[in-house]
């Protein structure tokens, strides 16, 4: 009898760990090659993960909304089917380990405030720790000063109390700069501290909404998008540039071609695809913007790798990317656009489908928006956000003379991040996209 491990897979580069979302298969059901055991979910999708062989499932060892490093076995699977079920394993469960810290935490005397349900690993004296910590909180540590005794105080919520990126997000949140006590010692106060040492509870809300609100919890994408968000606004100092374009070439291009191109290739244009590729050549142009920042040192990617911001069902948000969109003819974009489009809305998105991107284009003008300011998808230095297209009287040099006309207008805008990409170069950038869409050929064939 063979038992075959299934472990937890790599779901991409900066991907370590994932969270179990459901078993579909449990101990004791057999199952065949390929067939859905369970789905996880990591910080940037969800997914399946299938069986690896025929058999039965012997043993099970983590439960739902456990968080699994990459790497762990999760389960065992016998090839043998009359192979007999083993005792399920279970893992500790986080909260035995919080509930250890807080009578500890508790024989401490009153005078010295701290935060209940506290992990912390052991560490030694000359700064290194025993303590797993992911390449993504090193990073936010690095970019907030936060040395390794002050990361090993921060309450850890993942497996085995380790630090999440929730978690120091949370920490960051609530910390001020560190103030020297009368002690001529450094001590550092936060909001949590305070409401403690005032005799509140640190997670205590205001209670004056009123009887006529309805209070909704964030579902699990949304946390994450709100975490992402907040760390790209702490880690780039934002500047949003804007120009606006006549666009009226391309409006009446895709107009007189748009039945003729779903015939021929089976696909419907839209403008997305059409800014894409004039992003694409404005990257070329101006390579420093298709890069990203690690400490002092600044990244340039000479892969073209375009996110699409996605706006889902539920009315989350998503950033599937088309890889070396600079090797795509239109044809391609539209198709690439397409169906990366479909299967976000539809969760069927693959975790190689939103990883690697290096610059993000948003269409604000599907909402009726005429402009935005977006926020950089990091680690990213850039993205570009394009508002609805408007007709409006604009002015037109001829050979004649100037004359007032009708035009289809549109605004773009970048919002860049200041530490590597300055006014000149983020302008610069911009002009060209506009360049670019208003040089349209009206004559192109498909």
């Amino acid at each position: 009898m063979a038992k075959i491990d299934l472990v937890m897979p790599k779901m991409g580069e900066s991907i370590m760990e994932a969270t179990i979302l459901k078993w579909v298969k449990n101990v004791g059901d057999t199952v065949t090659e390929d067939e859905t055991i369970l789905e996880i979910a990591t910080d940037k999708v969800d997914s399946e993960i299938p069986s690896p062989v025929d058999g039965k499932i012997v043993e099970v060892l983590f439960n739902e909304d456990d968080v699994v490093e990459v790497g762990k076995v999760i389960a065992r699977i016998s090839t043998d089917a009359s192979a007999e079920v083993t005792e399920v394993v279970e893992t500790p469960k986080p909260q035995a380990a919080e509930k250890v810290s807080v009578q500890t935490e508790a024989s401490k005397p009153a005078a010295m405030p701290t935060q209940t349900a506290q992990v912390v690993a052991p560490s030694s004296s000359n700064g290194t720790t025993t303590r797993f910590y992911s390449p993504l909180v090193k990073s936010i540590a690095k970019q907030e000063n936060i040395g390794t005794a002050e990361l090993e105080s921060i309450q850890g919520s993942g497996s085995g109390g380790r630090v999440t990126k929730k978690d120091i997000m949370h920490y960051i949140k609530n910390r001020t700069a560190p103030s020297t006590n009368g002690n001529g010692t450094s001590t550092t106060t936060s909001a949590s501290t305070t409401a403690i040492s005032n005799g509140k509870s640190a997670t205590s809300h205001p209670s004056s909404q009123g009887a006529n609100v309805e209070i909704v919890e964030m579902d699990r994408m949304r946390k994450m998008i709100a975490d992402h968000m907040v760390m790209s606004k702490h880690t780039s100092p934002h500047v949003t540039s804007f120009v606006e374009a006549d666009v009226t070439n391309i409006v009446n291009w895709r107009n007189s071609i748009k039945k003729d191109f779903q015939q021929k290739y089976g696909e419907k244009i839209t403008y997305t695809p059409i800014f894409m590729e004039a992003v694409v050549k404005a990257l070329r142009d101006y390579p420093m913007v298709n890069v990203s920042v690690d400490g002092n040192n600044i990244i340039v990617k000479k892969d073209l790798n375009i996110g699409m911001a996605t706006a889902l069902p539920t009315g989350n948000l998503i950033v599937p990317v088309i890889k070396n969109a600079d090797y795509l003819s239109l044809q391609g974009l539209t198709k690439s656009v397409n169906d990366l489009a479909t299967r976000a809305r539809n969760n069927k998105l693959k975790p190689e489908d939103i990883q690697g991107g290096t610059f993000t284009v948003t269409n604000v003008g599907t909402f009726g928006n005429v402009m935005g300011t977006p926020i950089i998808n990091q680690p990213q230095a850039a993205i570009l956000a394009v508002g609805a297209i408007r007709k409006k009287p604009a002015v037109l040099e001829t050979e004649h003379g100037d004359v007032i006309a009708i035009r289809q207008m549109m605004f773009l805008s970048l919002s860049y991040d200041h530490r590597v990409v300055d006014g000149f170069l983020g302008g610069s950038f911009l002009r060209k996209v506009a360049d670019y869409l208003e040089a349209w050929d009206s004559n192109r064939e498909i």
